[in-house]
């Protein structure tokens, strides 16, 4: 795929942190943008001073502490205080973090220092520092711990790290400039985002090799999985969409506009919704994972007065919606069900105009303007009476 006309230099990216100033949170509250379903405004109960410009931020298990990402630093904030109690020094750039299952440690990826720093977060000291590929960028840990999973952005490939050891064991190749990964809840594969390539890389865990690349929208940035692994959404950050991968298939099943510059993607805890942070229009979009919009089409048959009528108007959404007539009127008559049937028998002749309208609580309604002709009861024809021989 050509894309020599699309320049994406890095000199943009640090741009988006620059927004952030020095605090891990600088808006008085959240805009909500809804791609497929109403969202509320959430307002933002602390402004947290850390090092100039925050880039990722990780909470432990235990939602005791969140490490953030800074310029050449990690703050680590009580969040029952929402003070921060430490500040790491790591090697610079610091651009993802992570933390184990187990909550003992957390790997910072570092963007110019071409590293892993490893943080104790019990001590809060760096343990370990790993050499890694060119621009480390992204970073995921497997559900079981032994393994982090480390995007190269400038390398073209995927650094994978034995927690045990701390040694990288394999270097994948992948697409140009992998920034987002993501594994799956069952740790089968890692899901790498190639902002250059417009792809995604499927990596399976076990061998550590790329069994899939999976196109998606213009520089695909961020990712995140549902929590039962069926589907991974990725942020299209120069299409501002949001790609739908089936993880069975690896194949796209959907494309959901969203904001300008979508950049991070989040899913709740529930798998019910997904959180994409637009960077270009300073919204959140909220979508509902597993629903899709009501839509209706359909042109009924004319019928005949005084005969029987039924017509079944084509539905699709989930979960399934119901119809209702919201303008104009039926032939006298004729009724229409919540599943769409228009049926009955016409009682009188003409031409009606009507609106049919599905709708199911996801996005906005489907909405269908219908002409539908009764024609007038056809007259009884008139016989022709034959001749009688009458008998002479």
């Amino acid at each position: 795929m050509a894309t020599t006309d699309r320049p994406r230099s890095l000199a943009r990216l640090p741009r988006a942190s620059a927004a952030l100033g020095g605090t891990v949170l600088a808006a008085a509250t959240l805009l909500f943008t809804s791609a497929v379903a109403p969202a509320t405004a959430d307002t933002v109960v602390a402004t947290i001073p850390v090092r100039e410009g925050p880039l990722a931020v990780a909470i432990t298990p235990d939602a005791a502490h969140a490490y953030v990402a800074n310029g050449n630093s990690v703050s680590v904030i009580d969040t029952a205080t929402n003070a921060v109690t430490d500040t790491i020094r790591v090697d610079p750039g610091p651009h993802g973090v992570a933390i184990t299952p187990d909550g003992t440690r957390a790997y910072t990826a570092n963007f110019f220092g071409e590293s892993v720093s490893v943080i104790d977060t019990a001590t809060n000291a760096v343990t370990a520092t790993v050499p890694v590929g060119t621009n480390p960028d992204g970073v995921a840990i497997t559900p079981d711990g032994t393994h982090a999973y480390i995007t190269n952005f400038s390398g073209e490939s995927v650094s994978v790290i034995d927690t045990a050891t701390n040694a990288v064991t394999a270097t994948v190749p992948v697409g140009a400039q992998p920034r987002g990964v993501a594994i799956t809840p069952d740790g089968a594969r890692a899901y790498i985002v190639n902002m250059w390539s417009d792809s995604v890389s499927v990596i399976d865990t076990a061998t550590n090799a790329v069994t899939a690349t999976v196109p998606v929208g213009e520089a695909p940035f961020g990712v995140a999985i549902t929590g039962d692994g069926a589907y991974a959404y990725i942020t299209n950050r120069e299409s501002g969409s949001v790609s739908v991968i089936d993880t069975a298939t690896n194949a796209v099943t959907g494309t959901v506009p969203v904001g300008s510059e979508p950049y991070g993607l989040a899913i709740t805890k529930d798998g019910t919704h997904a959180y994409s942070a637009n960077f270009g229009d300073k919204t959140v979009s909220v979508i509902a994972i597993g629903k899709t919009p009501s839509a209706i089409t359909g042109t009924p048959p004319a019928g005949v007065e005084g005969q029987p009528f039924e017509y079944t108007f084509s539905l699709t959404g989930e979960p399934a919606p119901t119809t209702a007539v919201t303008a104009g009127a039926l032939p006298d008559g004729l009724t229409l069900t919540e599943q769409g049937v228009l049926s009955g028998t016409p009682t009188t002749a003409g031409t009606y105009t009507f609106t049919v309208t599905a709708s199911n609580g996801v996005g906005d309604d489907a909405v269908l303007d219908v002409t539908l002709d009764i024609t007038a009861e056809p007259s009884a024809p008139w016989g022709s009476l034959g001749s009688i021989d009458w008998p002479s």
